[in-house]
């Protein structure tokens, strides 16, 4: 599975810096944090609201969809803050086999 993250992390960081007439995500960067955030929002938003549907419809293939768009403009924030999947993976297995609740209580204010 991180093989794939690696390989879109590392055109996302490819990107970086490139001409934001030629690359989506370059003109991402170029707008810098504010514009990453207000897509991840969107796309949350719609990961929501696919799910919302699904669960009328029985369709799952939207909330799939929308999920990849979240999970992707996700890698261009990490990509912003000079972050990677690999350090995502670490955090989950850190994670791993500890209570949800005893984590939550466990982090710094």
């Amino acid at each position: 599975m991180s093989n794939v993250l690696d390989r879109v992390a590392a055109t996302i960081e490819a990107r970086k810096g490139g001409d934001p007439s030629s690359s989506y995500v370059a003109k991402l960067f170029s707008k810098g944090d504010d514009a990453i955030l207000k897509k991840i929002g969107e796309e949350a938003t719609e990961t929501v609201m696919a799910a919302k549907d699904a669960r009328v419809s029985g369709d799952a293939s939207k909330v799939l969809y929308e999920c990849a768009d979240l999970w992707f403009h996700s890698l261009v924030l990490l990509a912003q803050f000079e972050l990677s999947p690999q350090q995502v993976l670490d955090e989950l297995a850190r994670r791993e086999g500890l209570s949800g609740l005893e984590e939550k209580a466990s982090r710094k204010e």
